[in-house]
Order: structure tokens, then C-alpha cells, then sequence
């Protein structure tokens, strides 16, 4: 089992390096000015910010699938200690090297739900953008995000909106060179109403789960914004 177990997780991430290798680096300057900023959404400028984890100087925060590490760097130069965790050796590296002089960032490589399990530290906040929630069966995923989140503490999580009528596990196709086959990991969507139903089946309060809709004046897909609160003990 622990042969077919890391088997599996060195061809997930195969699949998120050649994902990475054809993502740029994040802007040097959002449309403010800022050098840091969180962004919940697949559009640039738009959405909601870090607000929605309500976090203050000095809580821990987690990303699950940090990617880049572009959410993880604002978090940390805001006065939390951030802790990304993703599946991909060259975005670890991209993250590294697009914030060198970032203290309070500290990066792992691994699965996220096996470092939730594996972890002896209480977080304020876990969240997820188009990362690992979206890519780790929830019914794995949310038992282990409740344990290792302390009372009051926030879990949110954003990706696509399903396809209406195709919920449950999807595949996801990441192209690879012109003469091979896409990588293909496995993700979940359901509609928001089901995600509500599932955060409450397991501990979390004050769930809400919404679109949030694209820009003005583009006719693109929204962004599925979820949040759920660790019920106080």
C-alpha cells in the first residue's frame, strides 16, 4: 500500500509540474500598486481579499495547494505565520524564488491531506485557492481540516463552479508536450448547496457558499467561493 500510495503521488506530481511550468510568474504590482495581494478568484483585481479568513497578526494560517505562494506571501507580510503545502516541486521553487524576503512563509512539499494528518499544529485558518480542496475527496479532506482547525476557526476554499448535473469526481486534464498524452488527476464539484450540506455534516458553522460572479462586461465563468467556521468546543 505505501508503494502504490507514493506511486500515486509522484504521478500527481508529475502531472503539477508540468501544470507549473506553463503558468508565469504573478504580476510584480497588482492594479493598486501593491506587491503583495490575496486573490480568491481566476481573474486579476476581483473578488473578495484576505478579509474572509479574519485573521490577525500572529494566527497561522495554511494553504493547502499554495502553489507560486502568492496568497501565502500576503498573508505572511500581514503579520501571520503562513504555511504552504503543495503537491509541486517547481512551484515550491517558483514561490522561493519570487519571494526570497518574505519572513513568516514557510513552504512544504507533500500532499496536503497526508501533511494535515501528519501535522501537530492547530491553524486559525485553512484555505484553498483552486488547490488541493478542490483536487482531495472531501470526505478525507473535512474531517482532518476540522481537527486540525481551533474553535472559531475559519476554512474557505474557492475553484470553478461545477458543470450543472456532473458532480462528484471529474477528471481534469493538464496538457503535457505536443506529442503526449495530458496528465489527468482527478477533482470534486458540487454545487454550493451540497458543499453547505457537507461542511455542516461535519462540524462547521456559519457556512456560506456562493458564485461569485466574473468581472462586468465578460461573459466568463464565476468563481465558487465556499467558508465555514470550526463550531466552538
Amino acid at each position: 500500500m505505501e508503494e502504490n500510495g507514493q506511486a500515486v503521488t509522484d504521478n500527481r506530481s508529475a502531472a503539477w509540474d508540468e501544470y507549473a511550468q506553463s503558468r508565469p510568474q504573478r504580476r510584480r504590482t497588482n492594479a493598486k500598486g501593491e506587491t503583495t495581494w490575496f486573490n480568491w478568484t481566476q481573474f486579476p483585481d476581483h473578488g473578495p481579499g484576505a478579509d474572509v479568513l479574519a485573521l490577525k497578526p500572529g494566527d497561522i494560517a495554511l494553504d493547502l495547494g499554495c502553489g507560486s505562494g502568492g496568497n501565502a506571501a500576503h498573508l505572511a507580510t500581514l503579520g501571520m505565520k503562513s504555511v504552504g503545502i503543495d503537491l509541486s516541486g517547481r512551484q515550491l521553487d517558483k514561490a522561493r524564488e519570487r519571494w526570497p524576503d518574505v519572513d513568516g512563509m514557510e513552504l512544504h512539499q507533500g500532499d496536503a491531506l497526508a501533511y494535515l494528518e501528519d501535522a501537530f499544529m492547530v491553524f486559525d485558518a485553512i484555505y484553498s485557492v483552486f488547490g488541493a480542496a478542490w483536487f482531495t475527496d472531501p470526505g478525507l479532506l473535512l474531517p482532518v481540516v476540522h481537527a486540525s482547525l481551533r474553535p472559531g476557526g475559519v476554512f474557505a476554499f474557492s475553484q470553478r463552479p461545477p458543470v450543472e448535473g456532473c458532480y462528484g469526481c471529474q477528471a481534469s486534464y493538464i496538457p503535457k508536450g505536443p506529442d503526449e498524452d495530458p496528465a489527468i488527476v482527478k477533482r470534486w464539484d458540487y454545487p454550493p448547496e451540497t458543499w453547505a450540506t457537507m461542511l455542516q455534516e461535519y462540524g462547521f458553522a456559519d457556512v456560506t457558499a456562493e458564485v461569485v460572479r466574473a468581472p462586468e462586461g465578460r461573459r466568463r465563468i464565476g468563481t465558487l467561493l465556499v467558508r465555514a467556521v470550526r463550531r466552538a468546543a
